[in-house]
């Protein structure tokens, strides 16, 4: 794309221009040559392609393609792409204009008053966000391709015109400075390829992966060019007989068909020359047929037609005509032994079916050109489309977003069935909880089981082709943290993500609520005010004074120790005391002065229940029944330390605001994990009675780790990381180790210990 030129430079261009008959009748022949595509247009529509083109011809004036052409054949070239689509002259008018608002100063406002709202929401999904400020190149590429997706998914005429745009600039690559052919290269087989593909769109998908393999491996291309030039004289006169033989058998049969030739792409040898380890002589389906027949029961009789004419090879036949793929394609697949021994595959399909096989979801066009319409031209892409628009609902970070929409681009696929035999397409590698979200975001969210062909299986589980897979839920179940490191797909993924966030949310406004109230109660207030017409010029004074935009958003920064509870609430007070609300003094010296600096009544419980606002040190282990006080991390919550802890301690020294008084629930809901080294004798079988005596305790063992070298010594540490209710079970379990004779001493660890020597769970 040409950089944009100076008013004064555009100026004296246009003045050259002028005088430059040549570049005038190239851009003329350009549009008369597009013109001629454009029969299939009403009369309006033409007028405003026209005018799109005089509006664009103008806006690039003076600008130069590296080539030294005149700038506007580009945006031509793209537009005739899109004519060849038969898209509508809204869409061919975002063609002409869709480098205007980038190149030339051109304003959405502009486009508005000139063309609608349709074409100027088109051209603004095509522009890049180079004029916005962003700490890296990956950032601003991230925003780039998330506005271009989100503008696809509420019109897809947005992508088609995006592809086409990206094929011209492919074809003339040759002319672009060799320094950014690596870069754009990658960034078109990372993105613009598997989008193509995603869309159906095989001739654009097969023209960029050449294109963009061509310079990105030039030597590479070359040699394997040579070698299928090489092997396709010396095997012409083999698909000659192949193809005449098949005729002949067609012809017998009665059956009505139009054959062609196919062959493998340069960059798909090469791949799965790369990807199986294979040479060039190896790869044996590089040529095969494909064959139109008129309806689609004709096409599963030329599959026995061929069967009987050649051997098929065992686990090769496809019928993605009864399951079409993701994108909408559909076809029979077959591979079989043809004359010498060669592999030739054939691709059975009907006229529609071909339309929509090469041109995806740009048939939509095309069927509605010629009069025609079909399911799959109108649905195609559309189940995709409108998960990007679940994906942005759920994920407002640029980089997150193409994270999420970048694993449903993989064009591997298996199909599974629900309970009532329903289709679910999924990208391969996919697990239950994939399944669960793709059959709705309600089931992913409350699965706790499932079974896949009536066998009980964890969530986890890969599905296979053909696999019927039922979800058990309950009304009580949340998605699981642990579920992000091996779900596939981006729904999935964005899903579980949001409501992790929603639920840390939820738990660090209440966590703040409650330190608030707690601090404000040091301060002499009872009660904090609540939040009506009454107070509500005191919290708009208060939230002026923290910067936070909402009453919710204080409370989450406060649990979340982004602000300290007792500097927001002397503000606070202070607020209150000059609207006449004076501190209580008795409960201030109460709150302010016990033993503990706080009374019990306002301390914080703590049970070990699933908090993402709570967590609880790894330096130390606290285990109920020790001794713990709570430290208000900065974006992390609350930290719950053991009483002796030294890291504790040091931070004790430095920010003792953030410290805050914590104490155990009567009844913790789970177990949690403790440090313990046990010296021994170095003697066989020491380690296995250890284990059993920690066992034997009911205590689990989560990690243990012993010396690399041991040999020569007497004695060794075994450190472990084991699972306990409480102090009482721990201290059960040190009593069973230490009755064993091989064993010399064993200690729990914490930092604050003398044996300071903590565990770390590496597992």
């Amino acid at each position: 794309m040409s950089a944009l030129q100076s008013p004064i430079a555009r100026v004296s261009a246009k003045d050259k221009a002028a005088t430059s008959p040549a570049a005038a009748n190239a851009a003329a022949a350009s549009f008369a040559a597009l013109t001629a595509k454009l029969d299939y247009l009403s009369p309006e529509g033409l007028g405003q392609v026209r005018s799109a083109y005089k509006y664009a011809d103008e806006a690039h004036l003076g600008q130069l393609r590296n080539n030294g052409e005149p700038y506007i054949t580009h945006p031509i070239a793209v537009a005739a792409q899109c004519a060849d689509w038969k898209l509508d002259a809204q869409a061919l008018s975002a063609a002409l204009l869709h480098d205007a608002m980038e190149d030339c100063g051109i304003t959405k406002v502009d486009l508005i008053e000139r063309f609608g709202i349709q074409v100027a929401d088109l051209v603004d999904g095509l522009t890049k966000l180079d004029k916005l400020e962003f700490n890296t190149r990956e950032e601003n590429q991230a925003e780039s391709f998330r506005k271009m997706l989100l503008a696809m998914a509420r019109d897809v005429r947005v992508i088609l015109v995006k592809l086409a745009d990206r094929s011209h600039n492919m074809r003339t690559m040759g002319d672009m400075p060799r320094s950014k052919w690596g870069r754009i290269s990658r960034e078109t087989l990372e993105i613009y390829v598997p989008i193509a593909h995603r869309l159906g769109l095989n001739q654009t998908y097969r023209e960029l992966q050449e294109l963009a393999f061509q310079h990105l491996m030039p030597w590479r291309y070359q040699v394997l060019g040579k070698a299928v030039n090489k092997a396709r004289q010396r095997r012409r006169d083999l698909m000659k007989r192949v193809q005449q033989e098949v005729e002949t058998a067609f012809t017998k049969a009665g059956l009505s068909v139009r054959i062609s030739g196919r062959e493998k792409t340069l960059y798909s040898i090469y791949k799965k020359m790369d990807s199986k380890h294979l040479s060039f002589a190896q790869v044996t389906d590089i040529y095969g047929f494909r064959l139109i027949l008129p309806q689609v029961t004709d096409c599963y009789t030329a599959l026995g037609v061929l069967h009987q004419l050649y051997k098929p090879v065992p686990g090769r036949f496809k019928d993605h005509i009864a399951i079409a793929k993701l994108n909408g394609y559909q076809s029979l697949h077959t591979t079989l032994v043809g004359p010498s021994g060669l592999n030739v595959e054939f691709q059975m399909r009907t006229e529609p079916m071909h339309v929509v096989a090469e041109s995806g979801v740009a048939a939509h066009w095309l069927y509605k050109s010629s009069g025609a319409s079909t399911e799959a031209g109108d649905n195609l892409g559309n189940k995709w489309l409108q998960s990007l628009l679940d994906i942005q609902d759920e994920t407002r970070d640029a980089t997150e977003f193409w994270d999420h929409v970048k694993v449903d681009l993989f064009p591997d696929a298996v199909y599974v069935f629900t309970p009532k035999s329903r289709i679910m397409a999924m990208p391969r590698g996919a697990t239950v909880v994939d399944f669960a979200y793709a059959v709705h975001s309600d089931v992913g969210d409350h699965a706790t089981a499932a079974k896949i062909n009536g066998t009980s299986v964890p969530l986890r589980t890969e599905v296979s082709n053909g696999d019927v897979v039922e979800v058990v839920t309950s009304p009580d179940a949340t998605p699981n943290p642990a579920w992000l490191g091996f779900v596939r797909t981006g729904r999935a993924r964005s899903k579980i993500r949001h409501h992790l966030k929603t639920m840390a949310q939820t738990e660090s406004k209440d966590l703040g609520e409650k330190l608030l109230a707690q601090a404000l109660r040091a301060e002499g207030i009872e009660n904090m005010p609540t939040l009506d017409t009454k107070h509500q010029v005191l919290w708009d004074k208060l939230l002026r004074f923290t910067g936070s935009k909402s009453l919710d958003e204080l409370l989450v920064d406060i649990g979340l120790g982004k602000r300290v509870a007792s500097i927001v609430a002397r503000r606070l007070a202070k607020l209150l005391s000059e609207v006449g609300q004076k501190p209580d003094p008795l409960l201030m010296s109460r709150e302010r002065f016990t033993a503990h600096e706080t009374i019990s009544q306002g301390s914080v419980m703590v049970d070990g229940s699933a908090n993402a606002s709570v967590q609880y040190a790894p330096c130390c282990r606290p285990i109920p029944g020790d001794p713990i006080l709570g430290y208000l991390g900065r974006g992390e919550g609350l930290v719950v330390h053991h009483e002796t802890c030294s890291v504790a301690k040091h931070l004790k020294y430095k920010d003792s605001e953030r410290f805050i008084a914590v104490e155990w629930a009567d009844e913790p809901v789970r177990a949690f994990e403790a440090g313990v080294v046990v010296t021994v004798s170095n003697a066989k079988g020491v380690l296995a009675r250890v284990a059993s005596a920690i066992t034997s305790a009911e205590a689990d063992i989560n990690f243990v780790n012993m010396p690399d070298e041991v040999s020569g010594q007497e004695t060794a540490d075994l450190r472990f990381v084991i699972a306990v209710r409480d102090t009482t079970h721990i201290e059960a379990v040190l009593r069973n180790l230490r009755r064993l004779q091989s064993v010399m001493k064993a200690d729990r660890v914490t930092s604050g210990s003398a044996r300071d020597s903590q565990p770390t769970s590496n597992r």
